[in-house]
C-alpha cells in the first residue's frame, strides 16, 4: 500500500459546529468530484449532530448526509488537505505553510428551518464549482 499524496487533491472544510456549512460543502464536494478529490470536514466545537434543516436541505438535491457526524477539528486533519477552507471559525484553525486557504463568509444554517437555509446550500454548491474548476477537477455532470 503507497502513498501518493499528489494524485488527488485534499480539501478539508472547517467550521465551528461542523453540522451545516461544513457538512454541506463536504457533500456537495464528494458528490460534484465523484471521489477525485479527497473530502474532510471539522469543527473547532463539534455539535452533537448534523443540523436537520442541512441534511433536508441536501436531501432535496439528491444527497444524502444523515450518515454523517459532527468531527472535531484536528492539527493532522488540517496537514494532511491540500487546501483548507473555513467558515466562520476564526483563529481556531491551525495555519501551516505551504497550505492553501480560503475563508467562505456564509450564512450560519444554525436555528434555520429549510426556507433560510437552501439559499446557503445554493451558495456553498457554486462555492464547490469554483473551487473544482481552482482544482483542475470537472465535476460530474457537465
Amino acid at each position: 500500500m503507497t502513498d501518493k499524496p499528489t494524485d488527488k487533491p485534499s480539501v478539508l472544510f472547517v467550521c465551528v459546529h461542523n453540522a451545516g456549512r461544513s457538512q454541506m460543502a463536504a457533500a456537495y464536494l464528494a458528490h460534484l468530484s465523484a471521489g477525485a478529490v479527497e473530502v474532510r470536514s471539522a469543527g473547532s466545537a463539534p455539535a452533537d449532530q448534523v443540523n436537520p434543516s442541512a441534511v433536508a436541505a441536501m436531501a432535496e438535491e439528491g444527497i444524502d448526509i444523515t450518515a454523517e457526524v459532527p468531527k472535531v477539528l484536528t492539527t493532522d486533519a488540517v496537514q494532511e488537505s491540500d487546501v483548507v477552507i473555513t467558515m466562520g471559525c476564526g483563529d481556531t484553525c491551525p495555519i501551516f505553510p505551504g497550505k492553501r486557504y480560503e475563508d467562505w463568509e456564509l450564512e450560519d444554517p444554525a436555528g434555520q428551518g429549510l426556507e433560510s437555509v437552501r439559499p446557503i446550500r445554493d451558495e456553498i454548491r457554486q462555492r464547490v464549482l469554483g473551487l473544482l474548476d481552482s482544482l483542475d477537477v470537472t465535476p460530474v455532470g457537465r
